[in-house]
C-alpha cells in the first residue's frame, strides 16, 4: 500500500515592479521643455499685471497685481478687438459655406481631374501671403473694398478655404455612400441629402475646419497691414503693432492687449479640443 504525498504549493512573494528610472528622466525633461515653451506666456501675463512702466522692472511674481493696464487696453484697443471678432467670425462662416460643398463634391462625386483640382488647392496654400495681399489690393482699389470689413473677410477667407477643403475632404472620403444612396431612393435630392444627412454627421470636421479658419483670420497681420490704410477699420493684430510703437514705455497696457487678444483663441481651443482631435483624425483610417 503506497501513500500519495501531496506537496503544498509554495507561495513566493512577487517582487514589486519598480518604475524605471528612465521614465522619471523623461518626465522631468518633458516638464522642463513645457516650462520653457510656456514661459513667454507666463511673462506676458505677469507683465500685464505689473504697474505701468518698463518691462525690465517687472518682478518675477505678481505679488501686487495692478489691473489698470487692462482698463487702458480696453479703452485704446476695444474697437480693434471687436473688428477682429467680426472679421474672424465672418471669414470662418464664409470658409465653411464654400469649403463644405466643394469637399463633398471632390470626395463623393466622380469628377474628372479631381487630382489636379486637389493639387491646385494645395498649391494655393504655398503662395506667399504678400503676393496674394498685393494682388487683392490691386483688385480692391477700384471696387472700394480697401478699409472695409467685407474686404478683410474675403481676404482672410482665401487662406481658410483651401485648408478647410482638405480637412473636410479627408473625412468625407470615409463617409458611407450607402446612407446617401438610401436618402436618394427616398426622394431626397443632392442638396437635401447633403444638408440633412452629410452635414450633421460631419460635425467634427466642420468644427475643425471652422476653428482653423477662425484662427487664421484672428491672427492675420499681413492682409490687415496691406488692405487697411486708416484707423477706422483696424484688427487687433495691426492695432497691437502700432500700439507698441506709441507705448514703448508702458508695457503693462501692451501686454494687457496681448493677453486680451489671446483669450478668444485659447478659449475656443479649450472648448472644442475634442472636436478638433476627432475631426483631424477622422479621415486617417478608412
Amino acid at each position: 500500500m503506497s501513500t500519495a504525498t501531496h506537496s503544498a504549493p509554495v507561495l513566493t512573494a512577487t517582487p514589486r515592479r519598480r518604475r524605471p528610472r528612465r521614465s522619471w528622466i523623461h518626465t522631468v525633461i518633458g516638464i522642463v521643455l513645457v516650462a520653457i515653451m510656456l514661459f513667454p506666456v507666463y511673462w506676458m501675463l505677469n507683465a500685464s499685471l505689473a504697474p505701468a512702466g518698463n518691462s525690465l522692472n517687472t518682478q518675477w511674481l505678481p505679488l501686487d497685481p495692478d489691473f489698470s493696464g487692462y482698463s487702458r487696453a480696453i479703452a485704446d484697443q476695444g474697437q480693434n478687438l471687436v473688428t477682429s471678432v467680426i472679421v474672424a467670425v465672418g471669414a470662418c462662416l464664409l470658409s465653411i459655406v464654400i469649403a463644405a460643398p466643394c469637399a463633398y463634391a471632390l470626395a463623393q462625386f466622380r469628377i474628372k481631374g479631381t487630382a489636379a483640382l486637389l493639387f491646385l488647392v494645395l498649391i494655393s496654400q504655398m503662395i506667399p501671403g504678400i503676393v496674394i495681399a498685393n494682388a487683392l489690393y490691386t483688385v480692391y482699389t477700384p471696387l472700394g473694398l480697401i478699409n472695409s470689413i467685407p474686404g478683410l473677410i474675403l481676404a482672410d477667407a482665401s487662406q481658410g478655404i483651401p485648408f478647410a477643403i482638405l480637412i473636410m475632404r479627408a473625412y468625407l472620403e470615409t463617409f458611407p455612400t450607402s446612407i446617401v444612396e438610401a436618402a436618394r431612393v427616398d426622394g431626397c435630392g443632392h442638396v437635401r441629402a447633403f444638408w440633412s444627412i452629410v452635414l450633421p454627421v460631419s460635425k467634427n470636421s466642420l468644427i475643425t475646419a471652422g476653428i482653423f479658419s477662425f484662427l487664421f483670420a484672428w491672427s492675420d497681420f499681413l492682409m490687415a497691414l496691406t488692405l487697411t490704410t486708416g484707423e477706422t477699420i483696424r484688427p487687433v493684430t495691426l492695432g497691437l503693432y502700432t500700439y507698441i510703437g506709441t507705448n514703448d514705455t508702458d508695457w503693462s497696457a501692451v501686454m494687457s492687449t496681448a493677453v486680451l487678444s489671446s483669450l478668444p483663441a485659447v478659449i475656443l481651443m479649450i472648448v472644442a479640443q475634442k472636436y478638433v482631435a476627432a475631426g483631424a483624425t477622422g479621415g486617417a483610417v478608412k
